[in-house]
């Protein structure tokens, strides 16, 4: 059985079923970059908030690079970000890494 394909455009509601699966394909993806599984880390060591410059301090890689990084972690919702007077500053979403992680697991949970 061939799996439904959707057109661009298709005003069809997505399953819960699907929307967790992209969710944690977001996610995935995110974490599939050392750099960015660092940057996590960096984060979190940081008490869960730090600005954008501290964590370019880090990493030998170019801003440009850095901020690639941190954008695939914000559009899969591991980090928000909060813009204080002129600086950046990137929080953790733990809630979305457990959520999305538990959600992983429970697919191969035995009911």
């Amino acid at each position: 059985m061939t799996p439904k394909k959707r057109r661009a455009g298709s005003t069809e509601r997505k399953s819960l079923a699907e929307r967790d699966l992209d969710a944690i394909d977001a996610v995935f993806r995110a974490l599939s970059h050392a750099s960015r599984r660092h940057i996590l880390i960096v984060i979190d060591a940081h008490g869960g908030r730090i600005n954008a410059g501290r964590i370019a301090d880090r990493f030998e890689h170019s801003w440009p690079t850095i901020s690639r990084h941190l954008r695939v972690l914000e559009e899969s919702g591991l980090v928000t970000t909060e813009i204080s007077g002129r600086e950046r500053h990137y929080v953790i979403d733990k809630g979305r890494l457990f959520g999305v992680g538990r959600r992983w697991f429970d697919f191969f949970d035995a009911a």
